[in-house]
């Protein structure tokens, strides 16, 4: 008896440590979702089915009755702004940083931006994942750029311009129309080009980190930046994170 027990407790063992040995590849999908280079490749308008992690979330919201939620998603191979998603306001508070979902819409653009619109989704319980931020300080304004568009991207070294000829550092609205708790936009030169980049109130409200940061910024000052590569009519991150350079 005492050699059975020994022998069930030495495969038990085995058995624990083959699964602990295996490895979790986040680039996997499951059967009859796209591959990152399957959604790129697909025409607009069209189907997709994807597995992303969610990276971060806006606001949750009622539209017509229906709760929803826009997400900013990655996998290794690329990254996905789904816009709107039906989700109930329990679902979204499980929308944490890592969760890996799978999402059915229709790929749509606007303005440039590639999205996925009418979207639902499950959640994945295989694993979960965080991108690290791209740095794509060399690639603004080359052709490049654009491949690594709704990624999580960081830009080093970036010098704060006066974002109207009043010399603001800020302006609440693109056009400075707005007040506090509207979105913030302001300029910054990178190698002697200007960029637009934006705080998103519904990704980083008043009061957060990002927010704050930017509302006191001075022109001329050196920064870090880390956000979405989001696009309208060009490249304009909605920022994360902001921090004086070195």
């Amino acid at each position: 008896m005492k050699k059975f027990f020994a022998m069930l407790l030495a495969l038990t063992m085995m058995v624990a440590f083959a699964a602990c040995g295996e490895k979790f590849d986040p680039a996997a999908k499951s059967e009859g979702v796209m591959t990152y280079a399957e959604y790129d490749a697909a025409e607009l308008n069209t189907e997709v089915v994807i597995e992303a992690y969610v990276q971060a979330a806006q606001g949750w919201w009622e539209k017509d009755g229906q709760g929803v939620i826009t997400v900013y998603a990655q996998d290794p191979d690329g990254a996905y702004f789904i816009y709107e998603m039906a989700c109930s306001q329990a679902d979204a508070a499980k929308l944490t940083k890592g969760t890996k979902i799978r999402v059915t819409g229709y790929k749509a653009a606007w303005e440039g931006e590639v999205e996925i619109t009418d979207p639902t989704f499950e959640f994945v319980t295989d694993g979960t994942w965080v991108a690290e931020a791209t740095d794509v300080t060399a690639l603004l304004g080359k052709d490049e750029l654009i491949q690594h568009q709704n990624k999580l991207i960081s830009v080093k070294g970036a010098t704060v311009a006066a974002a109207n000829e009043n010399g603001e550092a800020f302006l609440y609205k693109w056009n400075g129309a707005g007040a506090e708790g509207d979105d913030l936009y302001f300029n910054v030169v990178v190698d002697g080009a200007t960029y637009t980049f934006c705080v998103e109130s519904y990704l980083c409200g008043l009061g957060t980190e990002a927010y704050e940061a930017v509302r006191g910024l001075k022109v001329g000052d050196v920064i870090d930046l880390e956000g979405f590569l989001y696009w309208y009519n060009g490249a304009q991150p909605h920022i994360t994170s902001v921090k004086v350079a070195g």
